[in-house]
């Protein structure tokens, strides 16, 4: 567990240097007047799990590096991203202190085995179609590749053809197979291409979902924020402002503090 509450937040595609910058100050601004807790930057560099083809993706992996790289130096906080290919776990550890495995990639073991190899704490989203102890095979394919620190972050099972709940179960099960665990938030919340050629979401839950996952006795929360929401390229239905976010992460705070963890 986690000595401090951990907030892994940023937006979901990484769209420009420019917009992760604006991202990064305001959450650095948000969690410097919050001492005692443990923040990492997130964005994807591909977002290859796209229900159309037409959507944004992302900058690419060179250019992704080099923007994940700045906010690092500009605002000496941990940063991570995901993977999707075993040949781009080195290139990825040399600039991220966390690498992700993509939820519908989580039993890959190809995929594991060479995050796991870098020597980098890996968090791994569990599948929407998994049963949370059966995450217990991709734990121990990590550790067998010399993983020093493993997560497991929850982000919904599928319910139906387009939504998504959460089993607050799940994340007791998962407690025991590795380090740390984490409610994705945000992408729990979506509605899976609800939207045409996107998926959708209701984010209005975003701050309530947080709070019970504080309250349960979470080690740490996985969210989305970007300047402005309506207008990311990547989950607009889901993604919270910055407004939002300081609700979401003063409200887990307090039932943290309540929930004996």
């Amino acid at each position: 567990m986690s000595a401090k509450p951990l907030f892994v937040a940023g937006p979901c595609s990484l769209e420009s240097p420019e917009v992760a910058l604006e991202t990064a100050g305001g959450l650095k601004a948000l969690f410097s007047g919050r001492p005692g807790t443990r923040w990492v930057f997130k964005g994807s560099f591909l977002k290859d799990n796209r229900t159309s083809g037409s959507t944004h993706r992302g900058p690419g992996i060179a250019e992704g590096l080099s923007i994940l790289g700045e906010v690092r130096r500009q605002f000496s906080v941990e940063v991570t991203t995901d993977i999707h290919e075993p040949s781009q776990a080195s290139r990825v550890a040399e600039v991220v202190d966390v690498i992700q495995i993509p939820a519908f990639m989580c039993r890959q073991t190809s995929l594991l085995e060479a995050a796991g190899a870098t020597g980098r704490t890996v968090n791994v989203k569990k599948g929407q179609f998994m049963n949370p102890s059966a995450m217990e095979g991709a734990v121990g394919k990590l550790r067998a590749a010399g993983c020093p620190e493993v997560w497991l972050t929850e982000r919904g099972t599928f319910f139906g053809y387009g939504d998504l709940v959460v089993d607050f179960r799940s994340l007791g099960v998962m407690r025991g197979l590795a380090d740390m665990v984490l409610l994705d938030v945000t992408h729990s919340l979506q509605r899976p291409s609800s939207a045409g050629d996107r998926s959708g979401g209701c984010r209005e839950h975003a701050v309530p979902l947080a709070r019970a996952a504080a309250a349960w006795g979470v080690d740490g929360l996985f969210f989305e924020v970007h300047p402005d929401p309506s207008s990311a390229l990547s989950d607009p239905e889901t993604t919270v402002d910055f407004d939002s976010a300081s609700l979401l992460v003063d409200s887990a705070l307090r039932h943290w503090e309540g929930s004996g963890r």
